[in-house]
């Protein structure tokens, strides 16, 4: 007809007034669409219909969200408990359900070595020696006088040192 608008798409031809969203019936006419299944859908009518909600902020993920414990979160929203630190594509852990960084969870709920005072993660394997109600790293686990690993060796104990036998034969 003259004067109005033809639209194309994949080789079909409609009148701008019959080229409409399936759901909301709503003239698409140069609006983003979105088409599913044979049908075409303006975006807000595919986003409530099909598209995955956050669980966090309840909206609609369109482009690039993750699934964590079998939920959809959008990558912004996918963030540590404690400091709100993007998680998506960094290495976290949980504890009571809740998603930590490596750093907050450690600085929260790791054991501190005796040795150097750092967390002990426990993270990727990494082993660690447990005495009493004391933990070290492999490698703070050291004579206090002569320095020499006790991993794998008998010690002695001195109040809060731990001593290689050679070293502790004098106490």
């Amino acid at each position: 007809m003259p004067g109005t608008r033809k639209m194309e798409y994949k080789g079909s031809s409609w009148h701008e007034t019959c080229f409409i969203c399936h759901r909301c019936q709503q003239p698409i006419g140069t609006k983003s669409f979105i088409p599913k299944d044979n049908q075409n859908f303006c975006v807000p009518c595919y986003e409530k219909q099909h598209a995955l909600q956050c669980v966090q902020c309840k909206k609609p993920i369109t482009t690039g969200g993750v699934t964590y414990r079998e939920q959809p979160w959008h990558k912004e929203c996918f963030v540590c408990t404690a400091c709100k630190k993007q998680l998506s594509g960094q290495r976290f852990t949980a504890r009571d359900e809740f998603a930590y960084c490596l750093s907050c969870f450690c600085d929260l709920y790791a054991k501190k070595c005796a040795g150097c005072t750092n967390p002990i993660s426990g993270l990727g394997g990494t082993k660690y020696i447990s005495f009493e109600e004391r933990q070290w790293h492999n490698d703070c686990f050291n004579c206090k006088k002569c320095s020499l690993s006790l991993v794998g060796r008998g010690f002695l104990t001195e109040r809060d040192d731990i001593l290689c036998p050679d070293c502790g034969k004098d106490i």
